[in-house]
C-alpha cells in the first residue's frame, strides 16, 4: 500500500447580502463569502489538499475561475470531481482533518452537520473526518470580519 499527505489553504472574501456555504451547508449570516463558485472556502481546500497529494496540480487548474460552467457551482460537485480525479489513479481518502478561521459568526454549533455532509460525499466515516475552528483574535482580515481562511490536510492510499 502506498499512502501521501496533501495540504490545502484557501481564503475568501466576505460580503454583506451573500449567501454562506461552509463545509456543504448554508450558515446563517448576514455576510457571505465571494467567489466564482459557491465560495465554499472549507471544501476548496479539500478539493486542493486531494489534488496536491495525488500530485494532480490544483483547484484552480481543474475547475478554472474563469471557466462560465462553474459559475455558482455547488462545491459539493466539485469536490465529488476531484474524488473522480484522484480515483483514476487509484487514489483514495483515509481522512480529512481541517481548520475554518473565522471571526463571526461562530460555526461551532455548525460542525456535526458539515462533517456529516462531507462524510457523505467523500464516503467515509464522520469520524475520519475532522474540523476545527478559531478565530484570529481580532487581528488581520479574518479578524476585521473581511474574510474568511481554511486548512486542510488529508491521507490518501492507493493499494
Amino acid at each position: 500500500m502506498k499512502i501521501r499527505v496533501g495540504f490545502g489553504y484557501d481564503v475568501h472574501q466576505l460580503q454583506e447580502g451573500k449567501d454562506f456555504w461552509l463545509g456543504g451547508i448554508q450558515i446563517p449570516h448576514f455576510k457571505g463569502a465571494v467567489g466564482h463558485s459557491d465560495a465554499d472556502v472549507l471544501i476548496h481546500v479539500i478539493c486542493d489538499a486531494l489534488l496536491g497529494a495525488a500530485n494532480k496540480r490544483d483547484i484552480g487548474y481543474h475547475f478554472a475561475d474563469t471557466d462560465q460552467k462553474f459559475k455558482g457551482i455547488d462545491s459539493k460537485i466539485l469536490l465529488k470531481d476531484t474524488l473522480e480525479i484522484i480515483a483514476a489513479d487509484g487514489w483514495y481518502v483515509e481522512n480529512v482533518d481541517s481548520t475554518i478561521c473565522l471571526q463571526k459568526p461562530k460555526i461551532n454549533p455548525y460542525i456535526p452537520a458539515m462533517k456529516a455532509c462531507l462524510a457523505r460525499v467523500m464516503q467515509l466515516d464522520e469520524g475520519d473526518v475532522s474540523i476545527k475552528a478559531t478565530t484570529t483574535e481580532q487581528l488581520g482580515f479574518v479578524g476585521r470580519e473581511e474574510g474568511v481562511s481554511a486548512y486542510a490536510v488529508v491521507l490518501i492510499r492507493k493499494e
